[in-house]
Parts: structure tokens; C-alpha cells; sequence
């Protein structure tokens, strides 16, 4: 077993893991072996990760002012940093690559204090909280957006822009082209989980709204929260609306692929997957997002023209249901509006981050 092995480290989220897994995925087919540093939380991301094991490490956030918090905090990440270097003498990782979360930080340290080469990719247009924290001590900054929030001058300069890590069947996507609606017009609504109460609630009554001439040729398939399932069913009855509700999509490469129109946050995941599939959409970016980096990151699409952007504070059930009207009324700029997104689209980011990744690696210095 001589090939190299890459030690991925991403925080607790699927924003955080699914990039990291489809970097794992390329690494995978170059011949690398792969192993995976998180947390408990990001255990339940990492079902179908190609990795050979999962070193689960320690970690902790804080709020600023928290002392107390702050001390334990230190001594969890302290932890995890010994918990790395244990993990490491064994493995001798040729490389450690970071996502981003509190999980990566440990790694990171601990990949920086032995001297190992290391990379972090950052998702959003926003530097996040740990990645702002290393940029300036790792090898290498790769980013998936052309500006970087956050960022010090010296590291946006060497700050590398190679995308968002997509999943395969979502890469798939950019060589289908989008056929405008001509009869059934169908919707997809995302983000059925943290963050989505506005979503969840409003969109069912912005389509109840619509005039019947539209609603008679929709279809609408929305992930929404368990506790808003049964009255947005309802709602989407009493329109005489076809409706798909769930909490979550498994397949949703497939669905995103017949969507007409996508509503949902602003996400780096989402808004990089609607790139990459050509969709418009209507974004809504979460307003408690850390550095309001939902906005951010919605302005890559919104500035290109694919995208309408509404900040919660202004999206009420009129506003929504105008947008919706005019939208939907207007293949034409539906599809203009998905053109649009394609043109941002990066589709081979996995590949471009491996190659960053092997040239890293291949780069370092004997320790």
C-alpha cells in the first residue's frame, strides 16, 4: 500500500462535506487513498464517503465574550490537534486539505505543526470563521467564488478560484441543456431544513396565489420542514396544485435536471449546483448566515442574470407572488435566466481541486 493518502478534514455539515466528497471522489479515481477527519455531526454526512476510515476528532465553537466556553472550547480543539497527530504518524498523510467548520481546525493545526503540506477550500464568497483563522498559515487557499469576503489582501492575492466541488450527477447536469416550459411548468423548492421556515411557509401560499390560468399548469416537488408537511399539503389541495412534499430529496440530481424553476436559501452548495445545471431560480438568502454570506454568494448568480435575489426582510406574500407571475409567464427569460447561470458554472472544480491538491503534495519538501 504505497499509494499517497490525503486526509480531508470538513465540519459537521453537508455544505462542508459534499464538497470534501467529491473531492474524494476524483482523488479516489487518481489511485489516492482517502481518509476523513470530522466530527460526531459529520458522521451522519458521511454514509456513502469514499474513505478507508474516519478519524473522529474533537472539537468545539464559542461566542465571543463566552469565557468560560472560550477555555473549553481551547481545550476540545487542543485535544483534537493530539488526536491528528496521533492519527498522522500512522497514516503519514502526504497532504491534509480543509473545508471549512470547526472539525477541520484540529486537522489543520495538527497538519501544520508536523510540517505537513495543506491546502483549505473555502465554499462560500465569504472566508469563513476557521478558514480565516488558517489562511494565512496554510500552503495553499483555494475558494470556489471570484471574491472572497473577509479575506486580508495578501491572501486574497494568492487566493486560487477553482469552484465548488459538485457531485457527479450534478456535474451531469451541465451537458443537459434547459428545455423552457411548454405545457407542464414544474418547480422545485430546496432547503427543508435549518433556515427554512420562510420558505416553507410562503412558498405554498405564493403558489395558492397565482392566477388559475398559471396554477393549472404547475407542479410543484418542495422539501419543507416536518412541522409545516401537513398544511403546506393542504395548501397546495385547496389550489388544486400537484404537489410533492417531503422533508428531504434523495434524488435530487434528477429532480433539479427537470425543474423549470428552482426556489430556494443561497446556500455555496446550492447556488454552485444551480450553476452548473443551468437553472434559474428565486434565492432568498438566510438572514442569521454568518456574515451574511448567503448574500454573497447569491450575487454571483443575481449579477450574471440568472437568479431573482430577495432578502427576507423584503419578501413578503405579495412581493413573492409577483415575482413568481412574471417568472413563470415568460419562458423565454426562464430561459435566458438559465443560460445566465450555466455561464458561471465551474463543472470540473473536483478536477481542478485534485490538481491542486497532487501539485501540493508533490511540491513538499522532505520532512
Amino acid at each position: 500500500m504505497n499509494r499517497k493518502l490525503a486526509v480531508l478534514a470538513a465540519g459537521g455539515t453537508g455544505g462542508h462535506l459534499f464538497p470534501a466528497q467529491a473531492l474524494a471522489e476524483e482523488l479516489n479515481r487518481r489511485g489516492w487513498r482517502v481518509v476523513l477527519a470530522t466530527d460526531e455531526r459529520g458522521a451522519r454526512y458521511a454514509d456513502k464517503f469514499p474513505a478507508e476510515h474516519r478519524i473522529p476528532l474533537s472539537a468545539a465553537t464559542f461566542k465571543t465574550g463566552d469565557l468560560v466556553g472560550a477555555v473549553t472550547a481551547g481545550w476540545n480543539i487542543f485535544q483534537g490537534v493530539m488526536q491528528a497527530r496521533t492519527a498522522f504518524k500512522v497514516l503519514d498523510p502526504a497532504v491534509v486539505v480543509g473545508f471549512g467548520g470547526y472539525p477541520s481546525l484540529p486537522a489543520l493545526l495538527a497538519a501544520i505543526t508536523t510540517r505537513r503540506p495543506t491546502v483549505i477550500h473555502e465554499q462560500n464568497a465569504v472566508l469563513g470563521r476557521v478558514n480565516r483563522f488558517l489562511a494565512d498559515k496554510v500552503d495553499v487557499v483555494a475558494c470556489a467564488f471570484p471574491t472572497l469576503q473577509k479575506a486580508g489582501a495578501q491572501v486574497r492575492s494568492r487566493a486560487l478560484v477553482v469552484g465548488n466541488p459538485v457531485r457527479p450527477e450534478i456535474r451531469a447536469l451541465y451537458d443537459v441543456p434547459y428545455e423552457p416550459p411548454t405545457g407542464e411548468i414544474r418547480i422545485l423548492v430546496t432547503g427543508g431544513s435549518q433556515g427554512a421556515r420562510l420558505l416553507s411557509e410562503l412558498t405554498p401560499l405564493a403558489v395558492a396565489n397565482l392566477p388559475e390560468s398559471l396554477r393549472a399548469k404547475l407542479s410543484v416537488q418542495q422539501q419543507t420542514r416536518r412541522e409545516n408537511l401537513e398544511e403546506a399539503i393542504k395548501v397546495y389541495k385547496n389550489a388544486v396544485v400537484p404537489a410533492e412534499i417531503a422533508p428531504f430529496f434523495r434524488d435530487m440530481a434528477s429532480r433539479l435536471g427537470r425543474a423549470h424553476l428552482v426556489i430556494g436559501r443561497a446556500g455555496a452548495s446550492t447556488c454552485c449546483e444551480l450553476a452548473v445545471a443551468g437553472r434559474p431560480s428565486i434565492l432568498a438568502p438566510l438572514k442569521i448566515a454568518a456574515d451574511d454570506h448567503q448574500t454573497y454568494n447569491a450575487k454571483l448568480l443575481a449579477d450574471a442574470g440568472g437568479a431573482e435575489v430577495a432578502a427576507e426582510d423584503v419578501l413578503t406574500l405579495e412581493v413573492f407572488t409577483k415575482a413568481l407571475t412574471k417568472l413563470l409567464s415568460d419562458p423565454q427569460r426562464l430561459t435566458r435566466m438559465a443560460e445566465a447561470s450555466r455561464s458561471v458554472a465551474v463543472p470540473d472544480a473536483a478536477e481542478r481541486l485534485a490538481d491542486l491538491v497532487e501539485k501540493t503534495a508533490g511540491n513538499a519538501p522532505p520532512r
